[in-house]
């Protein structure tokens, strides 16, 4: 038996996609017969220009393959993007030319990895699993120029529904996207395994509480992760950042398509209580989500983001630190429903966010039923019988 997983992003790189992958790949060989493999066709660390981590373009491992496929240097760009997904395609195609596999396991952000994973399937003619952690159609209009929209979306729609028809089963990683895919596509077989919590953070949380900040000092808010359009710090930070000016002071870690306008519009406020720093292995962030005191979290104000479920999330929950959360939607509802200690305010809405802030209590909390309740590991082992069980089906 063997397996071929698509994935753009995979260990050492640092994104949602390589965490979730990887420990799925991890949960798979434990639970494969000795004699199955897996390869893995994905790209050297690539997610963000301004953090390098060094991998081989070949590994081989028992019971697996990791080919990481080189692409020409980019950034954020949607162009950078577009160039690096054509490189990622053509040489997946090329590798897979006069490999036999099983099945076919692809993941997917941005809907091509999973039109790509689709492609490989029905040419080599194997059954297809697809894991969708967005819904690109939907998300596209809020990210293009409004001449673009209605004619992307209308190639972009035909694309998802050529790819979704051909999975044999579909595993959709929020249960704000359910209404979406069920409504379009009601004959698919549908699963809802979520983003988990990985044990790297689940033994932090064990481990120590950090040190809150002592009565008078300003309290550190730390935010960790991309600096996109979708994530719209720079919609938000500098205002608020202002009217929190020597309460709160703002580490934020990360990189991304809208870094410099964020810190153009950090200096256009005169914000003197924000710093930015590039982004840093999981092993050094730990060590800063622990000497925070609030974990912030933020999502732009557009009517996609009100079904997706940041996997950020998870990772801030199992911390056991207070949560300043901007979104709506699904995503409001699960962490009103799930974590203790949040205080969640309407993306881009300055006033509410400084009002909910007040309701937050510093200090560590017990989220101990959360970490049980969403281990990454528990969480694939599910997903990774839940594959097998598509092999056997085909």
């Amino acid at each position: 038996m063997k397996i071929l997983v698509i994935s753009f992003y995979y260990s050492p790189d640092l994104s949602a996609g390589s965490f979730r992958t990887t420990a799925l790949v991890k949960a798979l060989l434990e639970g494969l017969p000795e004699d199955a493999h897996i390869e893995v066709i994905t790209t050297l660390p690539n997610r963000y220009s301004s953090f390098s981590n060094e991998a081989a373009e070949v590994e081989e491992l028992p019971q697996l393959t990791i080919r990481r496929i080189k692409l020409p240097t980019h950034n954020s760009g949607m162009v950078d993007q577009s160039k690096a997904f054509v490189t990622y395609a053509y040489k997946v195609l090329k590798l897979i030319r006069f490999g036999e596999y099983h099945l076919v396991y692809g993941t997917s952000s941005r809907l091509m990895t999973a039109t790509l994973s689709a492609y490989v399937a029905r040419k080599k003619r194997l059954p297809l699993y697809l894991d969708i952690r967005d819904i690109f159609v939907d998300t596209i209009k809020d990210v293009l120029p409004r001449t673009m929209v209605i004619p992307a979306q209308l190639f972009f729609s035909l694309v998802e529904q050529w790819t979704i028809s051909r999975a044999n089963k579909v595993n959709l990683v929020s249960r704000g996207f359910e209404e979406y895919f069920t409504s379009r596509y009601p004959k698919q077989n549908y699963s809802y395994y979520t983003n988990g919590i990985d044990d790297e953070f689940i033994f932090a949380a064990n481990a120590g509480t950090g040190c809150p900040s002592r009565p008078g000092q300003p309290v550190t808010v730390l935010y960790a992760g991309n600096i996109g359009e979708g994530q719209g710090l720079h919609a938000i930070l500098p205002e608020l950042a202002k009217r929190l000016e020597g309460q709160v002071r703002f580490h934020v870690i990360g990189d991304g398509g809208r870094k410099d306008r964020l810190e153009s519009r950090l200096r256009e406020r005169g914000c003197t209580n924000v710093e930015i720093f590039s982004p840093i292995k999981r092993s050094e962030l730990l060590q800063e989500y622990q000497r925070a005191d609030v974990l912030f979290l933020h999502l732009n104000d557009y009517p996609a983001f009100k079904k997706v479920l940041p996997s950020k999330l998870f990772e801030y929950a199992a911390m056991g630190k207070p949560i300043w959360a901007g979104v709506s939607g699904y995503a409001a509802e699960f962490v009103r429903a799930e974590i203790k200690n949040a205080a969640v305010f309407p993306p881009c809405d300055v006033d509410e966010a400084v009002h909910v802030f007040g309701s937050l209590t510093l200090g560590q909390v017990d989220r101990t039923g959360f970490r049980e309740k969403f281990a990454r590991k528990n969480v694939v082992r599910k997903m990774a019988m839940d594959i097998c069980s598509v092999i056997s089906d085909g």
